[in-house]
């Protein structure tokens, strides 16, 4: 029985990497040999074997010849495997496409054997900066699209690859493959069209709103959660009538819904699910903070705080409009979390909530004037 090293955990040896998940292909021996070897593994495979063992995934060949199975992986760069001696075993074009910092699919039919691996793809080039799509991968995406397989994955599969995209170095560029290649339908429906669409007058941007939104999560990267609401803030500019563009008003009422939809169709956390629809919806009020009444201020910050994004709505707008609201933000929210409630007002229901907001309100209008 032989047991090889294969897949990422390779690639990212070459590259002086961690390499966090390791995958081992068995060869050269049967199911049976496998589980007397190894009792513990548990079976999760479906179509063919796969066993979870010690929180490691085991899979067996799928091909006759490891030469050939390398050829069913996804991309040439993950087509490669190590046996315990070191001795590598390698797609034809994986060293030098990893040396050329290029995604190529492992076959002609790489991504229709699998159409989530186009998604896959556009999520690569988020994680690993400087990797660029091969011709061939361009084309088999656009072909895959074209086809209508992108529906075909299970929409957990396909949240999983958004989350790790948004928790990549360049996470705009995974929207940027996707729009490139046709690929933002069916999953993410809202952003289709948007590279035509102007983000704003020209006095305020200079790119699509599919270009926009791409920087602005770029410059938050390494913050997954204020990715996905920079991802969301500006979806109800797509929905923008043609006749008053470039301006877009309404679109934050219009983005929260979209938003929503966007999540759910993704199977995403709950949290983040909510952020987004919280990105849409407020990120234009939190922009104008600075020139809100004291019970705007109030409301806004109170509902931030109370879903778990003030930090992060205010990060995306630092990267939205490199406007840095955060230690005004951080005053007020300190004046009105001084505020308590004297005991006669306590434990009254809606009562006791209309009066803790009035004494918040009254608590900003006497504060120190703002800068």
């Amino acid at each position: 029985m032989r047991i090889l090293l294969v897949g990422g955990a390779v690639r990212n040896m070459l590259l002086g990497l961690p390499a966090r998940d390791r995958d081992y292909l068995v060869l050269d021996a049967t199911v049976e040999d496998f589980l007397a070897a190894h009792p513990t593994a548990k079976p999760v495979g479906k179509t063919f074997p796969v066993f979870i063992l010690d929180h490691q995934e085991y899979s067996f060949g799928r091909a006759q010849t490891l030469e050939q199975d390398l050829t069913l992986r996804d991309f040439t760069i993950n087509a490669m495997a190590m046996d315990d001696t070191g001795r590598l075993f390698c797609h034809p074009t994986a060293l030098e496409d990893l040396q050329a910092r290029v995604l190529r699919p492992a076959s002609a039919s790489s991504l229709s054997d699998d159409p989530l691996r186009a998604i896959r793809a556009a999520r690569f080039c988020a994680q690993m900066p400087g990797l660029s799509a091969h011709p061939e991968l361009l084309a088999s995406m656009r072909g895959v699209a074209a086809s209508g397989a992108l529906a075909e994955p299970y929409a957990e599969r396909v949240g999983q690859e958004v989350q790790k995209a948004l928790a990549g170095e360049r996470p705009g560029e995974f929207l940027r493959l996707l729009d490139r290649t046709g690929c933002l339908l069916p999953w993410l429906a809202e952003l289709d069209g948007a590279s035509a669409i102007p983000a704003g007058p020209p006095q305020y941007h200079d790119a699509s709103v599919l270009e926009h939104t791409a920087r602005v999560m770029d410059r938050l990267a390494g913050d997954a959660m204020s990715v996905w609401m920079a991802l969301c803030h500006d979806l109800g500019k797509v929905t923008t009538p043609a006749d008053i563009l470039p301006r877009h008003y309404g679109h934050d009422q219009r983005g929260e819904e979209l938003a929503m939809a966007l999540g759910q169709r993704l199977r995403l956390p709950t949290r983040l699910i909510n952020a987004g629809a919280d990105a849409a919806r407020w990120h234009m009020v939190a922009g104008n903070y600075p020139e809100l009444k004291a019970s705007t201020r109030v409301d806004l910050l109170t509902r931030l705080k109370s879903r778990g994004v003030l930090r992060e709505m205010f990060r995306l707008e630092l990267a939205d409009k490199n406007r840095d609201h955060g230690a005004q933000v951080q005053a007020d929210l300190a004046a009105i979390l001084a505020v308590k409630l004297p005991p006669e007002d306590r434990d009254q229901g809606e009562r006791s909530a209309e009066k803790l907001r009035a004494l918040r309100i009254t608590s900003l209008l006497h504060a120190a004037p703002r800068a």
